[in-house]
């Protein structure tokens, strides 16, 4: 007996149900071995798979689901759960691909802007300032990091650092990230999250004990002119953000100014509580 023939009325070869499913031989093979459809019988002898007909629908499923681009182990999240649940895990899924997609397409709109020679257009519609900030002690994490995985540290590590500092004399001002090196889906960095603290002692006292786990440390970040752009929640997210440093880059040569540190996010405002069209946040640099 080869692979293709039929068993019996219970069981069908690999052949037998490509033909019954619409799929192929190849891809019941590869189906079955990233754990996404095993066959129901497969002879010990000959290796010969074989399949229930009832298996034809998961066979779909999972085709229709990879013609979605969904990865393998959220296909596999989907079909190990039922009815609304699944429907469900299947909603989330598609909802972070429209939400990559238009990050992407505003990316392009962007880099239309600037290979088209808009760029200036584009920099106009941001107010450039600056302000003089006093030394100011900091309670810090820092952390290389890609551009994916850096708003969900971001919040995390802000998160961590401001429980910490009500342990140590409360907050002195808005928490801030540096950005040492260049964040990217090429370059980590490091970031650094930044948390102004009342009392030294205390949050050096705060990270030498329960701040291990993250390398907390604390330092006095010194008095500095900072160039800066407020921008809007809606803003914050790239490439929007990426126009307002480079707006703020190119009035700093226009001013005559040179960069005296690395750049950095300025939080002031209420984030969860932020609309879009909300201000929230400072990009800025040290200027001399």
């Amino acid at each position: 007996m080869t692979e293709d023939d039929t068993v019996d009325d219970d069981l069908l070869t690999i052949g037998a149900f490509a033909a019954r499913s619409r799929l192929s031989a190849k891809a019941l093979r590869l189906y079955d071995r990233l754990g996404l459809l095993a066959p129901a019988y497969v002879d010990e002898a000959s290796g010969y798979r074989y399949y229930r007909a009832d298996q034809a629908e998961r066979a779909r499923l999972v085709a229709l689901l990879r013609q979605l681009d969904m990865p393998l182990a959220r296909i596999a999240e989907v079909l190990g759960a039922e009815g609304p649940d699944a429907a469900d895990r299947l909603a989330a899924y598609w909802t972070d691909v429209e939400s990559r997609v238009a990050g992407q397409r505003t990316l392009a709109e962007y880099l239309r802007g600037r290979l088209s020679g808009r760029s200036s257009e584009m920099y106009e519609k941001f107010v450039i300032e600056t302000v003089d900030v006093p030394a100011q002690v900091v309670i810090t994490e820092a952390r290389h990091t890609l551009a994916d995985e850096l708003p969900t540290w971001i919040g995390a590590s802000l998160g961590r650092l401001e429980a910490a500092a009500r342990e140590c004399g409360g907050m002195t001002g808005a928490p801030f990230v540096v950005y040492h090196s260049e964040v990217s889906m090429e370059s980590d960095g490091p970031a650094e999250s930044c948390v102004p603290v009342a009392d030294e002692a205390a949050a050096r006292a705060w990270a030498a004990e329960r701040g291990r786990a993250w390398k907390t440390t604390v330092r006095v970040e010194p008095a500095a002119r900072l160039a800066y752009t407020r921008i809007t929640k809606a803003q914050v997210a790239n490439p929007q953000i990426m126009a307002a440093f480079e707006a703020v880059e190119q009035w700093m040569a226009g001013e005559g100014l040179e960069m005296a540190g690395p750049c950095r996010e300025i939080y002031f405002g209420e984030w969860d509580a932020a609309g879009p069209e909300d201000q929230v946040c400072d990009v800025a640099f040290p200027v001399r």
